[in-house]
């Protein structure tokens, strides 16, 4: 693999969650219980992922806690669910939704144009 291809922003646009959590129990099991242990290259690999799936997580995270807000879901119960207290949920969201309205003001194409902030905001609502 190319150093580039180890670059968690590339891999992250290149990889799906179950294809990056795939190949990461591939290398991690040799690691772990191999006869051949990954070499230099793929014990980069083997990083790299783990930075894509915990990326990748983050952001499927945040998808739930808008899932778990629409359903009814208080800041308290998803604060319990993510380990965390309801005020921490709630500014982690917040953040996140900072974000995308950031990647989208940047890139031209990720992240939620302003109508859509405006919709997280709402369903988020006020600190708890």
């Amino acid at each position: 693999m190319t150093p580039e291809a180890l670059d968690p922003e590339v891999m992250d646009t290149e990889l799906t969650l179950r294809s990056a959590v795939a190949r990461f129990e591939e290398l991690r099991e040799r690691e772990a219980f191999g006869e051949e242990p990954p070499g230099r290259a793929e014990a980069l690999e083997l990083i790299a992922l783990g930075e894509v799936i915990a990326r990748k997580a983050r952001y499927g995270r945040q998808l739930s806690v808008r899932t778990a807000r629409a359903a009814g879901a208080s800041w308290s119960q998803i604060g319990r669910a993510m380990g965390t207290s309801k005020q921490t949920a709630w500014e982690t969201h917040n953040r996140w939704i900072d974000r995308q309205a950031e990647q989208r003001r940047d890139a031209g194409h990720w992240g939620l144009e302003e109508d859509e902030v405006a919709r997280e905001r709402a369903l988020a609502g006020e600190a708890p």
